[in-house]
């Protein structure tokens, strides 16, 4: 018999890092979305599966005795202008709570109104983006990239106003913590100098314990953490995957993906897309994310540098020498994850220029980049023959033909493995956007939902989600609903 645990050990961390504060009600929510499996996963009671009782807690209209709500306080880099103060201004961490394998999950509202840190907004969500980040984290999570999870989505029956006047929703979101870049950042701002190592200490127990064994574990947390986002950072490429807006206080020191706001999967390969409607300056353009991220984590450096050493040129250059070895390491990551979409199980330096090649190939004619590797599976397909220079396309077959020829392991299971059939295009999000808003109609968002459970099965049934936008459905700017 499963049993359903819940703690609050964010609340040991010194005041400052956080805020209580409780869920504004709403009129008359309705589900959405619920997540079974991941009910199942983290033990929730019965009770508050799908029923009426959940609908209050996943609201926050009635919570249970066993929440305790309080909004995390931190700072961030937003498009690497800083601000000292930013916290969570929509979202509301009602608990955490261990799964059937013991590993502890917060479990946040996002969208349940004004907290401390809401800095004038009304801490509301529009249906859109909630339906978006529902959807995309758990295709992300089907997909094996680590993420935030989304256990339920309801709508609030209320209006919210943005530039246009939406209907609200609230999600549950649930993540193996909150903490991000800038939580570190704001405790290295705070006048209280016991509040950085509380916090660096936290972070260290709760994710990664094992650095306590480390001659100096905060200089092993900042090597950690760089490695989890270069890994992080190659795979998202490797999907075509457009975070949109790696502010600092978006990037969790778990090496989790987390705030889906303003995200896209990229259909024609271009490295300089840009979907966000936010990055008028491309500052977060698919080709710019490793980058980001190591700026990003150099932030995350200045915060820990009292903790590095006591001496702080001594701690500078500990940090540096981290914060160097950064690209070598998403290089290496990003090789692998390419050098497997093309069937090579024992890559080598030799496969970058092949790599390289057939992206440059795909850039030149904007191909598609989910169905361009995909076809690559059945040579002689139409899609690349129609697609690419048929010459440059053909010379670069018959050298990556030569390459696989010198492995012994079959390419089609590396390449089945790598090359989703299916991802989340951003039209199709769309089309769930406005049937649910205009009708109530969710019957797309199940279909897709289930679907993207399972993206590297070939579906003829399903064929057509597969496919590209026509220039009529194409969708070039998403927002983040703030």
């Amino acid at each position: 018999m499963t049993r359903f645990q819940v703690e609050h050990s964010y609340r040991t961390l010194p005041g400052a890092c956080y805020a209580d504060c409780a869920p504004t009600p709403v009129r008359s929510p309705a589900y959405l979305a619920f997540n079974q499996p991941l009910a199942e996963q983290l033990q929730l009671p019965a009770d508050y599966q799908a029923t009426s009782a959940g609908l209050g807690l996943f609201s926050g209209n009635d919570l249970p005795v066993w929440t305790a709500p309080l909004a995390q306080a931190y700072a961030g880099h937003q498009f690497a202008n800083y601000v000292p103060r930013l916290g969570d201004g929509r979202a509301i961490l009602l608990a955490e709570v261990r799964d059937q394998n013991g590993q502890l999950f917060d479990l946040q509202l996002k969208g349940a109104g004004r907290t401390p840190f809401s800095r004038g907004g009304d801490g509301r969500a529009p249906l859109g983006p909630v339906l978006r980040e529902y959807l995309v984290s758990e295709a992300m999570h089907a997909l094996g990239v680590p993420t935030t999870r989304a256990l339920a989505a309801v709508s609030s029956g209320e209006l919210v106003f943005r530039d246009e006047t939406l209907p609200g929703a609230i999600l549950t979101r649930v993540a193996s913590s909150h903490l991000r870049i800038g939580s570190l950042q704001y405790a290295a701002s705070q006048p209280d100098p016991a509040v950085l190592p509380a916090l660096a200490d936290y972070v260290i127990n709760r994710h990664y314990p094992n650095l306590w064994q480390q001659a100096n574990p905060y200089l092993a947390l900042l090597d950690t953490i760089s490695q989890r986002q270069a890994e992080l950072v190659a795979q998202w490429m490797s999907l075509g995957f457009i975070h949109g807006v790696m502010n600092t206080d978006n990037m969790s020191l778990s090496g989790e993906t987390i705030d889906y706001g303003p995200c896209a999967f990229m259909e024609a390969y271009n490295p300089r897309q840009v979907y966000s409607y936010i990055d008028q300056q491309g500052r977060y353009a698919y080709q710019n994310q490793a980058a980001v991220a190591q700026w990003n984590l150099a932030r995350l450096a200045e915060a820990l540098l009292p903790l590095l050493d006591q001496h702080q040129q001594t701690a500078i250059e500990l940090a540096m020498a981290v914060l160097n070895q950064f690209p070598a390491h998403y290089q290496s990551a990003y090789q692998q994850r390419f050098s497997a979409k093309l069937g090579i199980s024992n890559s080598t330096e030799q496969d970058a220029a092949l790599i390289t090649d057939f992206l440059n190939l795909l850039a030149a004619r904007q191909a598609d980049f989910t169905l361009s590797f995909r076809d690559l599976l059945t040579p002689g397909t139409p899609y690349l023959q129609q697609q690419l220079d048929a010459e440059d396309y053909q010379i670069w077959f018959r050298r990556w033909q030569q390459r696989l020829e010198q492995q012994q392991q079959a390419p089609e299971r590396v390449m089945a493995n790598a090359n989703p059939v299916f991802t989340p295009r951003n039209h199709l999000i769309q089309q769930v956007i406005d049937q649910v808003s205009q009708d109530g109609d969710l019957s797309l968002f199940n279909q897709l939902n289930q679907l993207w459970q399972s993206p590297y099965q070939d579906n003829a049934a399903a064929g057509a989600f597969s496919q590209p936008a026509t220039a009529e459905q194409r969708v070039c700017q998403t927002f983040c609903g703030t």
